[in-house]
């Protein structure tokens, strides 16, 4: 693929947006108009602009800080590496003991207020650069505020109550406030962005509608506005433009990247391997002499049992590297650390490069037939025809009138090791159940958030902490 997604070097070169936000002290600071007035931008496109907000999603914190946090931390996963080696923090996120000095959890607070700083700029720059192709302007215009709601969006899951940057860089916003925020945003950015099959194929990878009303979908899901989830969900579904792709297995090789079933994806690849998101595959590479990575981000025998419970040995095999197995690709991982590896993040044509050419799914159609099983739960409309349609694909038998629990236990084998699991178990109140079985003690009302970073809390006194948190 050969898109401008990926091309956010450029932008490192001209470092118009990153003035302001190369300090960690800065990083609510989005008042960034007169340092762009100051710089000489005559070079720099709107375009370029936006690119550098989907930048941000190949930074480093996305291979380390976002695994510990997603799902190092919850019941899908252990640490791995070395058992002398914390990974900074991993340690203590994987027992549940972490503090408010947690560098992962600081590392994503500051990406995303990062995010959506750039995402702001670009937008207030796009707005007033004097493109005179409305449609072009609408579109780039709808990107950086698609990006900025999913940063939002991350934010409010991991924190609840945030500084919302038109509002107050210090006091912490009504939870409800930032997801009618978040709302807003994706409601502009469905009515401005294209199809998927509307773009260029050089722009292939970029927000579009459908990615902004799956997102959108999701965040009505997280606020248990069941009817809307159903409802933009079913947009989705009823675009035409999404399907799933018939053999699991191969959703995360690099031949169906972008593929039917791919909504919205962080792009990495190019005519020759490209900038990625730096490390992932490495981090969680197998390690050892067979190795080709750090082997951290082990999936755990409580998420193999789950697997095995279900019958469901097409998920857990496409999801786990097994030591002692040789891969799809003929690589043989017999003399290894640990007794488990991420195949969703495995790369065959760069693993164990520092930029690898991974493309990392981050919302595709599967889920959004998910989405619709569980709100329509709640609304007495059919469950069991998006639910089967998942389960048919990986040759499960069909559920004739699947419960809530159950639609829960398929997002949960379906999207293993895809980021959303410990959010999961949060939102639906299954954490403390969850982590005892595997070992953690889960404490509520105190682990349903993570606390302010300690950093923040200094930089900025009149910020409040969650609770239970010092």
């Amino acid at each position: 693929m050969k898109n401008n997604i990926k091309n956010i070097q450029i932008l490192f070169a001209i470092g118009l947006l990153f003035t302001t936000v190369s300090c960690s002290e800065d990083y609510l600071n989005v008042d960034s108009k007169d340092r762009l007035e100051q710089d000489d931008t005559e070079t720099v496109t709107p375009k370029e602009m936006v690119n550098g907000t989907y930048g941000m999603l190949t930074e480093w914190d996305y291979a380390f800080s976002y695994l510990g946090i997603t799902e190092i931390i919850s019941d899908n996963s252990d640490k791995g590496s070395s058992s002398t080696d914390t990974g900074g923090d991993k340690d203590v996120l994987d027992a549940l003991t972490y503090t408010s000095s947690a560098g992962s959890i600081l590392s994503m607070w500051q990406n995303w207020y990062k995010s959506i700083n750039r995402a702001t700029i670009a937008i207030d720059y796009t707005e007033n650069y004097g493109l005179t192709d409305e449609n072009v302007k609408n579109r780039l215009v709808g990107e950086a505020k698609f990006l900025r709601a999913l940063n939002y969006f991350w934010l409010v899951r991991s924190f609840g109550a945030v500084p919302l940057q038109d509002v107050d860089l210090v006091e912490r916003q009504p939870v409800a406030d930032v997801y009618a925020y978040i709302e807003a945003d994706l409601l502009d950015a469905i009515e401005k962005l294209p199809l998927k099959s509307k773009y260029a194929s050089e722009d292939l990878g970029r927000a579009t509608k459908g990615a902004a009303q799956a997102l959108l979908s999701k965040v009505y899901l997280y606020e248990e506005e069941w009817q809307k989830a159903y409802d933009m969900a079913e947009n989705v579904i009823n675009s035409g433009e999404y399907g799933l792709h018939p053999n699991y297995e191969e959703l995360w090789r690099a031949s169906t990247e972008n593929g039917i079933e791919s909504i919205f994806e962080v792009q990495a690849r190019g005519e020759s391997i490209a900038h990625g998101v730096q490390q992932y595959s490495q981090t969680q590479g197998a390690r050892g002499a067979d190795g080709w990575g750090w082997g951290y981000n082990n999936p755990s025998e409580t998420l193999v049992k789950a697997f095995e419970a279900e019958g469901d040995l097409i998920r857990m095999n496409a999801s786990i590297i097994f030591e002692g197995e040789t891969l799809w690709d003929g690589r043989e991982v017999f003399e290894v650390e640990n007794p488990r590896y991420n195949e969703k993040a495995y790369s065959t044509a760069s693993a164990g490069s520092d930029d690898g050419d991974k493309n990392i799914r981050i919302l595709r159609y599967a889920e959004i037939l998910l989405i619709k099983a569980e709100a329509a739960t709640y609304i007495g409309q059919d469950a069991a025809t998006p639910l089967n349609l998942v389960r048919s694909r990986v040759n499960l038998p069909s559920i004739s009138n699947p419960t809530v629990a159950q639609i829960w236990k398929e997002r949960h084998l379906e999207l293993a090791m895809e980021h959303d699991r410990w959010f999961d178990i949060v939102r639906t109140g299954q954490a403390k159940e969850a982590m005892a079985a595997d070992g953690k003690t889960f404490v509520v009302g105190k682990h349903e958030l993570f606390p302010i970073p300690y950093n923040q809390l200094i930089q900025t006194p009149g910020m409040t902490q969650n609770p239970g948190w010092e």
